[in-house]
């Protein structure tokens, strides 16, 4: 007979504990603490791809006998996903996907395995029958001979379907709906995610066989299930976007084979997702009219150059108390902005309500931007507008000077490419690219010298 021992799963972070509490000295959530099931001293488990796996030495190796060549990456035709991977898939790597309900996440990766012509792909759906992902295949409308898919929460079950057909790639749609025999626990639960995902790992190591795990959220915004989770995998990516806009954006948070500052924007479409390669085409507005409030900002997201459209508009207070409101962009930091504008620059914004807004329904975190969202505000304030040829690339102090940021040439390249005339930048940025573009540069080093040129 085997053990069974129970424990107490905290749910918000995994937290284990013998015995019940009532606050997780963890997390210091409360009531969150449920007891689960775990069965010890199982017998030998059977993990039916260790036939198939090359064999391992365990002794011990000295690093400079270690060969140092890279390993072949396997390249998608989606150059989105390969930006954000770090140049494609790692063999053996295990790969962790989160999403809000309804973003894409299932269709993203379908219709990637399905561009896989050349590669054995199984894809595992425990919460979808084989009719609703051949409905999704039929509307996306790409034939694959070589993509398999099978209904299964049970892992055994899983690895034995494995090694019949030796798959290239294995997607797990979801995680959370994986089962082991091993652990006596419901589905979704900690301890059955913490195993779950463990013998997901053995088997991309050992085999390596890349996987990607498709994972669930809170409703806080973080991955479901204990924190180890994000420990265990290689890589995990946040699939994020506005559900009234038809923009999807894929970010990494963790990169074991490459950068964490990359991201992939996609647009959703009847046909399923489609690479945005350009896009600043979707976060600068179409418009004939100039209006005033409206700056154009030569951002970074990773070593991706981008042209974002800020808006502001400021208004006569009508209540006592000022209101500042920021969609896409740190309400702490435009508060800073305009606490620089009053001090510096002589402006009463202490009287007037603020509302900044990033077209586009992106969130833009680069410092480089805070330059063109002091212009907007000082456009909206005196009601004239900036010239639609005008970008700006800088960081705001808080003594009003304007701030050097990096890669600034790729960001005047950029805005050349766009058809820009002028572009605003830090005095303080080495050289600046003056005489390599076309595009004028204007160094700038504070905040009235800016006004001055502009208005």
């Amino acid at each position: 007979m085997s053990k069974i021992k129970t424990a107490f799963f905290c749910q918000q972070c995994g937290y284990e504990s013998a015995k019940w509490n009532g606050r997780c000295p963890s997390c210091g959530q409360w009531n969150t603490f449920v007891e689960e099931k775990i069965q010890k001293d199982v017998p030998l488990r059977n993990n039916n791809w260790k036939q198939e796996a090359p064999s391992r030495s365990d002794n011990i190796i000295n690093l400079s006998e270690i060969s140092g060549t890279e390993e072949e990456r396997l390249l998608t035709p989606d150059a989105e996903l390969n930006r954000v991977l770090g140049g494609g898939i790692v063999p053996g790597s295990l790969v962790l996907v989160g999403g809000e309900p309804g973003i894409g996440k299932s269709t993203l990766f379908l219709q990637n395995a399905l561009l896989l012509p050349h590669i054995t792909t199984l894809y595992v759906s425990g919460e979808e029958s084989a009719q609703q992902v051949k409905m999704r295949a039929d509307r996306l409308g790409i034939k694959n001979d070589q993509f398999y898919l099978l209904t299964e929460t049970s892992t055994q079950t899983i690895f034995q379907e494995v090694k019949k057909l030796h798959p290239q790639l294995v997607i797990i749609d979801s995680i959370q709906t994986l089962q082991s025999p091993f652990i006596e626990a419901a589905p979704g639960s900690i301890s059955q995610i913490r195993e779950t995902a463990a013998e997901m790992q053995r088997f991309a190591k050992e085999t390596h066989t890349p996987v990607f795990l498709i994972g669930h959220i809170t409703k806080d915004g973080a991955i479901a299930g204990p924190k180890i989770l994000e420990h265990m995998v290689d890589t995990v990516l946040q699939f994020e976007g506005d559900q009234h806009y038809s923009y999807r954006i894929l970010r990494t948070i963790k990169n074991r084979f490459g950068s964490t500052a990359e991201l992939g924007i996609y647009e959703m479409t009847g046909q399923g997702l489609r690479q945005v390669t350009n896009p600043s085409e979707i976060l600068i507005s179409q418009r004939e009219d100039q209006l005033s409030g409206v700056a154009i900002a030569a951002t970074m997201e990773g070593m991706r150059p981008m042209l974002v459209e800020v808006q502001a508009l400021v208004t006569q207070s009508v209540y006592g108390t000022p209101q500042r409101t920021a969609t896409g962009f740190d309400l702490r930091r435009l508060q800073l902005l305009l606490a620089v504008l009053e001090k510096r620059g002589g402006f009463h914004f202490g009287v007037k309500d603020v509302f900044l807004n990033i077209a586009g329904g992106i969130r833009v975190e680069d410092p480089a931007i805070d330059l063109a969202v002091l212009c907007a505000l000082l456009s909206s304030y005196e009601d004239t507008a900036i010239g639609s040829k005008i970008c700006f690339a800088g960081e705001v102090g808080l003594s009003g000077e304007i701030r050097a940021v990096n890669r600034i040439e790729q960001r005047i390249a950029e805005a050349e490419k766009l058809g820009f005339d002028k572009i605003f930048i830090s005095r303080y940025n080495k050289k600046g690219g003056a005489g390599k573009f076309d595009i004028e540069v204007v160094p700038v080093g504070r905040v009235d010298e800016v006004y001055q040129q502009l208005f």
